[in-house]
């Protein structure tokens, strides 16, 4: 299975809240990169750099904020700092996700103030219309309020995706996460999300932290999956190397 293709996109996962950890992350050329800045350590200065420093990296990769809430206050300063799109969680009716869109969008299709922080970095400043054509709205369906309405969800009009935390779904509905990946059946719970963002014309997003979980949301339609984090990386690759060291000196 090819993840890098037009119809599968493979993306990275920052929590650190670190810029120079967003850039050797974009280095590794992933389509894509989320900055989170609900459960990661992201504040409005680390995400500021970060997006800063993203868009001046070789071989321009989408960046992303998972933001801490769905605020317009929130929304706003985000897409202002030049993140490519935002990922709002806990999205649990098609009204508050018809709220979310407007606050990301600037009139006449949304309710957006005009204040892009290019103006403070010296660089171009895009007009509304193009910033309303570039921005991309993720809504996560996390809990079991929101998988009833996701169909109304998937229909909200400037909505780019629905998007899978499945940790919090699993604990919202009673299951694992791996019981959540392994139920495949046409009214499972993560089946009915990828339907229902398809039905409406949106690409079906979602959380695995780990390629292996990638791969099964992959088969379970998902276009684009969140396959590793920073800090499973680094951890990973601290554990292989004291587990080397270790082994190498017991042999001496």
């Amino acid at each position: 299975m090819t993840l890098h293709t037009e119809s599968a996109s493979l993306g990275a996962w920052s929590s650190l809240g670190e810029p120079h950890v967003v850039l050797s992350l974009l280095a590794a050329s992933p389509d894509w990169v989320v900055l989170d800045a609900q459960h990661g350590a992201f504040d409005a200065s680390s995400l500021r750099t970060a997006l800063l420093a993203s868009r001046h990296a070789t071989g321009r990769v989408p960046v992303w904020v998972r933001t801490p809430d769905g605020s317009p206050s929130t929304l706003g300063a985000v897409l202002d700092m030049g993140a490519d799109g935002v990922i709002v969680p806990m999205v649990e009716s098609a009204e508050q996700a018809r709220a979310i869109t407007a606050a990301c969008l600037y009139p006449p299709q949304g309710s957006r103030s005009f204040g892009p922080s290019t103006l403070l970095s010296g660089e171009a400043i895009t007009s509304m219309a193009d910033a309303n054509a570039a921005v991309a709205v993720s809504l996560m369906i996390e809990t079991a309020a929101a998988l009833e309405d996701v169909q109304r969800i998937a229909a909200t009009d400037g909505a780019e995706s629905l998007f899978v935390g499945p940790f919090d779904l699993a604990a919202s509905l009673g299951t694992t996460v791996d019981a959540l990946l392994a139920d495949d059946a046409p009214d499972a719970p993560l089946p009915r999300v990828v339907d229902a963002a398809h039905a409406a014309g949106l690409r079906a997003r979602g959380f695995a932290g780990g390629l292996e979980r990638a791969l099964r949301m992959r088969e379970l339609g998902f276009d684009d999956v969140a396959g590793f984090t920073d800090t499973s990386l680094i951890q990973a690759g601290a554990a292989a190397a004291v587990a080397q060291w270790r082994e190498a000196a017991t042999e001496r």
